[in-house]
């Protein structure tokens, strides 16, 4: 929903025709020019779940944090920046929501009652 495009702690990724990651970022991404052309159908949010290989995780472990890693926060932005392919999938609509912070703590507190 327009909400969580709008909404910092969610983080939004776009990707290639390929299932290539190209960018994930905590500001709306893309960016519409005018708020009139807003469309839904091509906003995703990053939902993170994430498979390695071993290898891949030694690998991981010498990179230094990007500056976009230490901008957005986003670990996943190190592992783009040193030319590493991030495949994504489209998921059918979440069910449940990240627990970030502390409106979200609450938002389960609340659900539990």
């Amino acid at each position: 929903d327009k909400n969580q495009y709008l909404d910092p702690n969610c983080v939004k990724v776009v990707f290639d025709k390929f299932g290539k990651a190209l960018y994930f970022s905590r500001s709306p991404i893309p960016a519409f020019r005018e708020e009139a052309d807003f469309d839904k159908s091509i906003c995703f949010k990053h939902i993170g779940i994430y498979a390695y290989r071993s290898g891949f995780i030694k690998q991981y472990l010498t990179m230094d944090s990007s500056v976009y890693e230490q901008v957005e926060k986003l670990e996943q932005l190190t592992v783009l920046n040193e030319g590493f392919d991030i495949h994504v999938a489209p998921a059918c609509e979440a069910t449940g929501f990240g627990v970030d912070t502390i409106e979200d703590l609450a938002k389960v507190r609340e659900a539990l009652q």
